[in-house]
């Protein structure tokens, strides 16, 4: 497709929003790989007195790769600048293999109302033809080419404790040095130790993993060490243990805290001598193995109540990597929500789906105990529950993300009206802990007597008076 024939399509398309979407001024960015404008087109009912447009807004749907609806200029100094009369504004990201490709901004002035739902998922809906012309031009295909292959399990984030992480593993992947990986459930201490192995010397040797808490002990023995013949009842054959195979490239044991203590002291031995013994053999065999392990205890507790050996822990822990929660690497968050949107939605063969601004802001909002799988959990159950839509609301999350089952409303995104719905509920959860004692809740949130009372009778809450706390209190 010619370069002409496509930038001819899309002012076109820019004619049927203005259409169908009554707005001050509508524009389309396109941007190649090297984030330089290629193209700009726009459509304004008048001259403005400035030509200039938003660029902050622009700037923070490409970076959150997710739309943005704002309903009042005064909602963040920063985004819109009150001084043009900019009420309303709706900036849609382009997104080509999962690469920031340019944006569709809309604005309104006084008179023309908030954009609605409708108006999002029509510019949605025009969209697809414009990433279409996008996917067939040079230089997005060459983006295509170098993105991340989504189907290979995914290290990645853009947080400094990720980029500590990087490093700490380009510096430890050529030692022969065990690592301890320590971190909650879902971090992705596997993606780590594999990261390890790949890039390093050991990567054309074999990069073998066990789950130490999903193998009974009674096996897990001899899934380690192997057998010989004749060893136990059903050993018909000598067997190489998976250490074994793992012998000049890595293994990797996850969940070591789940080990027992008689594995325990073999595998001390093994650091030890760097040699391993089959089931039932008298004669060592050398091996030449990096071990990694993981777990999501805390070893140092486990080592107090006996459950874990103080030598072994040591000799596994001559290099440690702590990887913290996702709650604690919020830069990431978006990060990881993108790629997997990325990736179901090209698993699935559908076009790629956008969360509403409010789903949006639950999901960051969330503590997210199970981290990153977590989190990709819930995009996948996601994109299910839209259907064909590629417009994921809040009524699509699941119920611990969104528990007073909020729906989409337009209206939500005003910053007054959230700030006024933060501050009945804080006084009502306050007023409560504090058992509706006016001055004392006052006092411990920091408020007067009579800011407190002015902002009951704004919010409109009903404090019960002391005479009916009491008879409440009474069994």
């Amino acid at each position: 497709m010619k370069l002409s024939f496509a930038y001819s399509l899309l002012p076109k398309l820019l004619d049927l929003i203005m259409g169908e979407i009554p707005s001050s001024r509508i524009m389309v960015l396109l941007m190649n790989n090297m984030n330089q404008v290629v193209f700009k087109e726009s459509r304004e009912i008048a001259q403005s007195e400035s030509n200039e447009i938003n660029t902050e807004i622009i700037k923070k749907a490409l970076e959150e790769r997710q739309p943005i609806i704002i309903s009042d200029s005064k909602a963040d100094s920063v985004l819109l600048d009150s001084g043009n009369n900019l009420k309303n504004v709706l900036c849609l990201p382009l997104i080509i293999e999962n690469k920031p490709a340019g944006a569709i901004y809309l604005e309104r002035k006084d008179g023309l109302g908030p954009f609605t739902r409708e108006n999002l998922e029509l510019v949605i809906a025009i969209s697809k033809p414009i990433n279409l012309i996008l996917k067939n031009r040079e230089e997005f295909q060459e983006i295509g080419e170098r993105s991340v292959d989504l189907a290979k399990p995914f290290l990645g984030g853009q947080s400094k404790t990720f980029r500590y992480i990087l490093n700490l593993i380009d510096r430890v992947k050529n030692s022969y040095a065990p690592v301890f990986i320590s971190g909650e459930s879902g971090t992705g201490k596997e993606l780590v130790a594999k990261a390890i192995h790949e890039n390093g010397t050991r990567r054309n040797g074999e990069f073998v993993a066990v789950n130490c808490g999903a193998i009974p002990e009674f096996l897990l023995e001899s899934e380690l060490f192997g057998h010989v013949k004749g060893a136990f009842s059903g050993a018909v054959k000598d067997k190489p243990g998976l250490i074994e195979e793992a012998d000049g490239g890595t293994f990797f044991l996850d969940e070591i805290g789940d080990l027992s203590l008689h594995l325990q002291a073999k595998l001390l031995r093994l650091l030890q001598e760097k040699e391993i013994r089959r089931i039932g053999e008298n004669k060592p065999r050398l091996i030449n193995v990096r071990f990694i392990s993981a777990t999501n205890k805390n070893i140092e507790k486990e080592i107090e109540r006996e459950n874990f050996r103080e030598d072994l822990y040591y000799r596994l822990k001559i290099i440690a990597i702590e990887l913290p929660p996702l709650r604690e690497r919020r830069e990431d968050l978006l990060f990881f929500l993108n790629h997997f949107l990325e990736k179901y939605c090209t698993e699935m063969k559908r076009e790629r789906a956008y969360f509403s601004p409010r789903a949006l802001e639950l999901l960051v909002n969330y503590s997210w105990p199970g981290n990153i799988r977590e989190l990709q959990n819930e995009i996948q159950r996601c994109l299910v529950f839209a259907g064909e839509d590629n417009f994921i609301k809040e009524e699509c999350l699941s119920l611990k993300i969104n528990p007073h089952r909020e729906c989409f409303t337009v209206s939500s995104y005003g910053f007054f009206q959230a700030r006024a719905e933060f501050e009945k509920r804080f006084l009502n959860q306050a007023l409560a802990r504090w058992n509706c004692n006016r001055a004392r809740t006052a006092e411990e949130i920091g408020l007067s007597r009579q800011g407190l009372f002015k902002l009951i009778r704004k919010h409109d809450i009903n404090v019960p008076k002391k005479s009916e706390m009491e008879n409440r209190n009474v069994p």
